[in-house]
Formats: structure tokens, C-alpha cells, sequence
């Protein structure tokens, strides 16, 4: 595996959100934004620190309710959501990686964004459940 430095910044959103995360260039469609590779975490997410519960992926269930998270390097944990995303991500179980892709073409300087609700990285879901679950309403922009 070889890991590139993806063509993103960091900045203040303006909005409740706080920082985000930006295109510097233009992406396609289908093209991958930024692979993260992952520290793997042995609890989920709720077992975890308050300070990393929002900042880590469900990683792998089990079915006697155990399981990990991980917590993706690079820019992957300080992308916000929006549903639909602009991104999909997918898990890579055997390189330790999360990929990030375009769903649809993004404009350079347009905020990169997942769906915190998406089921298996998804861009789109029919509900908002990470944040019903934290009784907050998501912050949409």
C-alpha cells in the first residue's frame, strides 16, 4: 500500500460544524479522494473515550455484541456530514485503510463530506440515526 497526500486543507466552516474539510482541486466522480490508513481500536464506539467517540469508524461487529472501531488517520476523522455526502467511503479490512471516493463531481474549495448514518459508507441514508442517537439535529450546509 502506498499512501499519497490527498489534495485537501482544513478550515473554519462558518457554521456550528467548526472545521471542515476542503478541496484544494477539483474531483471526478469515482475518483478517490484520500485513503486513511486506521489504528484499529479494540471497543466500540461507545465503550471509547468521550473524546474519540466522534471521532471513529465502526470497524467490525461480532455477533456476541463486541467488536472495534478505528480511528482513520490523515483527514478522515475531521470530515462532516451531510446527507447526501459528496463521498462514499469503503473499508479495507486486509491493508487497514479507509477509501474515500467522489460520489459526484466536487468543486475545488467545496467542503468534502460523509454521511454519518450511511450504512457501510454510503453518500445517502433515509434517516439521521448517529444524531438521533446523541439528540442533537444535524447541522445541514
Amino acid at each position: 500500500m502506498h499512501v499519497t497526500s490527498p489534495s485537501v486543507y482544513v478550515k473554519d466552516t462558518g457554521t456550528p460544524k467548526g472545521r471542515g474539510v476542503f478541496a484544494l482541486r477539483a474531483f471526478g466522480a469515482g475518483e478517490v479522494v484520500e485513503v486513511c490508513p486506521v489504528v484499529v481500536l479494540s471497543a466500540l464506539r461507545k465503550a471509547l473515550p468521550v473524546e474519540f467517540q466522534d471521532r471513529v469508524f465502526h470497524w467490525e461487529w461480532r455477533p456476541d455484541g463486541n467488536g472495534s472501531s478505528a480511528l482513520a488517520l490523515g483527514y478522515g476523522s475531521l470530515y462532516n456530514h451531510n446527507n447526501p455526502s459528496n463521498m462514499r467511503y469503503e473499508v479495507d479490512l486486509q491493508t487497514l485503510t479507509l477509501r474515500f471516493i467522489a460520489v459526484r463531481d466536487i468543486g475545488a474549495d467545496e467542503e468534502l463530506t460523509i454521511n454519518y448514518s450511511g450504512v457501510g459508507g454510503a453518500a445517502a441514508s433515509s434517516d439521521d440515526w448517529w444524531f438521533e442517537e446523541k439528540n442533537f439535529k444535524p447541522v445541514i450546509g
